[in-house]
């Protein structure tokens, strides 16, 4: 595996399942891997789970960590080609991505859309100038379209929480929040889940909620929560803004929100999200706090989800 951006890097989703729990089992295993090697961890937006879960693992493989807040402690940077940089811009992605090609071993980084101008977002512009420049492997934190750290725990919670020979059917649901969100998480399950196949999956929204029919492929798209929520065994909880009517909110319908009467209708459902979540507006509390809920646990293995890709990009390269 050469870089990490979205399943279709993955040699097998069922082998990276296994290797992340491998190192659940034995955090320390290969500690010697990454001995010697830098992992640069460059942030423009926020993060709490991924940040400090990736660095945890590229530790337990032996790595260095430098982490750069580039939208606090960095030059303003361009990054389209070909410009006059008379502006408020200081530094042009080319240079900035071939140095930190020069100081690090591999590159992670966490960019978020803007959510104005889908096209300009929907070509990872951001990401795909820093794959183009650093000239080393590069895994995505998240991108402006997708989450393949997040979705890649996603599959190995559902799959250690799942011990029956038949398919489980897990139900991707929306649900109301107060601001507009991207649609990097529900985009990167949806493609994770297809990719996968080895569930009955559902997404249900309110109808102008469709994702990108690239990422949601065949799924199974349902108006109707509670239709979809009859007998489910998982249910993702995700909040986004329309790809249609592009990062507009379009519902506030509160009686999405996830509570102990909507999981009635499921077959016991594990519950599950992302975080951070709103309590109250998007799951209530009683779930979150209920022996339904395995959010804590499904970011407990964020850790060797990353622990997973950092490995297999250290013994490929």
């Amino acid at each position: 595996m050469k870089q990490f951006i979205s399943v279709a890097d993955v040699p097998g989703v069922p082998g990276m399942i296994n290797t992340a729990l491998g190192y659940k089992k034995e955090p320390f295993k290969d500690k010697t891997l990454g001995a010697g090697k830098t992992l640069g961890m460059l942030f423009l937006n926020p993060s709490l789970r991924t940040r400090l879960s990736t660095q945890v693992a590229a530790r337990n493989l032996g790595m260095e960590v430098i982490v750069f807040n580039i939208d606090k402690e960095g030059w303003q940077l361009e990054m389209n080609d070909g410009v006059v940089m008379s502006g408020s811009t200081t530094e042009h992605v080319k240079e900035a991505a071939a140095v930190m090609g020069q100081y690090f071993d591999i590159l992670s980084i966490r960019t978020f859309p803007g959510l104005q101008n889908k096209e300009e977002d929907y070509t990872e512009k951001y990401i795909s100038q820093f794959i183009k420049y650093a000239g080393i492997p590069v895994v995505s934190l998240e991108s402006a379209t997708l989450h393949p750290l997040q979705s890649l725990t996603d599959v190995v919670t559902i799959h250690e929480h799942w011990q029956q020979p038949r398919k489980p059917k897990v139900v991707m649901t929306w649900a109301p929040h107060v601001k507009a969100l991207p649609q990097a998480v529900p985009n990167s399950f949806a493609q994770w889940m297809n990719a996968w196949g080895e569930a009955d999956f559902v997404i249900t929204h309110p109808e102008g909620y469709e994702l990108d029919p690239k990422f949601s492929g065949n799924a199974r798209v349902e108006h109707d929560q509670d239709k979809a929520l009859q007998d489910a065994d998982f249910v993702y909880v995700k909040n986004w803004s329309s790809y249609k009517d592009y990062g507009k909110i379009t519902s506030t319908d509160n009686s999405w929100m996830i509570t102990n009467r909507k999981l009635e209708q499921t077959a016991g459902a594990k519950v599950m999200h992302c975080l951070p979540v709103r309590r109250n507006v998007v799951i209530a509390d009683e779930v979150l706090d209920g022996p339904q809920s395995i959010v804590i646990r499904q970011a407990g293995n964020r850790v060797w989800a990353a622990q997973a890709v950092l490995s297999e990009i250290l013994k490929n390269s």
